[in-house]
């Protein structure tokens, strides 16, 4: 499952640079699919392209978040998903509601780095 920061965040942004999807931002701050990927477009679920460079609404307005669609727990990378090992205050954590297998971990981190 993907990752992510619950409100108990204090906002230290210890996760942010250890991240090797660039999946985690500053609360308020836009995002794109662009940044730390090889991506140059994505397909939406309804079948629009979209320019990976393309800026994205912040997930949340106060807090770090994590992008989901990004989060691959680390996997190909390292052995645990390195912003729960930084966070000092635990609140980097799994999120039920996005349960991946490895298998599907492992994908993921091959489409967002275009390997094979």
């Amino acid at each position: 499952m993907a990752i992510m920061i619950t409100e108990e965040c204090i906002n230290c942004g210890a996760c942010e640079p250890e991240c090797p999807n660039t999946a985690i931002y500053e609360g308020g701050r836009e995002w794109n699919w662009a940044g730390g990927t090889k991506l140059t477009s994505i397909e939406l679920e309804d079948g629009t392209q979209l320019d990976a460079k393309a800026m994205q609404e912040p997930v949340s307005p106060e807090f770090y978040y994590i992008v989901t669609g990004k989060c691959t727990e680390c996997t190909g990378f390292h052995e645990e998903p390195q912003c729960a090992a930084v966070c000092p205050v635990d609140c980097c954590v799994p999120d039920p509601d996005n349960v991946e297998t490895k298998e599907e971990l492992e994908a993921k981190k091959v489409w967002l780095h275009q390997e094979g």
